[in-house]
């Protein structure tokens, strides 16, 4: 072997392509993890300095509301997990990706529909222009109820019903001609005034003794009668 030979052999070899790939590819998994790891710990220490303030908010009884500085979504999605977890009401207001911002709220110092509404137009709360434009809104609440009420006292019928369907009713409204009751013999109803006893309690008297001695002197008629009676009571 010559010395070239020898010299190329103790040489070490390119590296493939493959080889290549792998090792960049590595390199590019080792770097993402990297930076997965500081954003996890960047993570981890805002939401410690988070649950310091709030915790430092609940424990001063002199403040009631607390607003933080503007922040990203994922910013203030652990604000929020925090509080809910403390027990403390947080809204965001403002703008995205301008000045949107989380603001606390203690229970019993939670804002009211009116309070939330103006807060996200923007606006400064008053309570007492609250309360006036409350009292404003209902005064106008109570004059419409009044005034649909007066127009529905006010509408006056433009036809007559009575007049319109008297081909149907007749000339009489129907709870006065309801008042004359007729009896329509031909299904067999009898009237109430007819089924009266018009006799005297002395007729009464003398109709049912005559009936007895009746019966006691022609006895074989009546219990032929009561057979009789009988045997057509059977039969139904």
């Amino acid at each position: 072997m010559d010395l070239l030979g020898s010299i190329l052999n103790s040489m070490d070899k390119p590296p493939t392509v493959n080889s290549q790939r792998n090792s960049l590819i590595k390199k590019q998994r080792e770097e993402i993890q990297r930076k997965q790891k500081e954003e996890r710990a960047r993570l981890q220490a805002f939401r410690n300095e988070i649950e310091q303030k709030i915790n430092k908010f609940i424990q001063d009884d002199t403040q009631h509301k607390f607003k933080f500085d503007p922040m990203d979504k994922v910013s203030r999605s652990i604000v929020h997990d925090v509080a809910e977890i403390a027990g403390v009401a947080a809204f965001s207001f403002g703008e995205e990706e301008v000045d949107r911002a989380v603001t606390l709220f203690k229970k019993e110092s939670a804002p009211c529909d009116d309070e939330l509404a103006a807060l996200r137009r923007g606006e400064e709360w008053d309570p007492l222009k609250a309360q006036a434009e409350a009292e404003r809104r209902e005064k106008e609440l109570q004059e419409e109820k009044e005034a649909s009420r007066k127009r529905k006292s006010d509408v006056v019928p433009t036809t007559n019903y009575q007049e319109k369907y008297h081909h149907l009713i007749g000339k009489e409204a129907a709870l006065d001609a309801a008042r004359i009751t007729q009896t329509n013999k031909q299904y067999g109803f009898v009237p109430s005034a007819n089924k009266k006893d018009l006799r005297s309690i002395e007729q009464t008297l003398a109709d049912i003794q005559s009936k007895k001695r009746k019966k006691l002197s022609h006895p074989d008629e009546a219990s032929s009668s009561s057979t009789s009676a009988d045997a057509g009571g059977s039969g139904q």
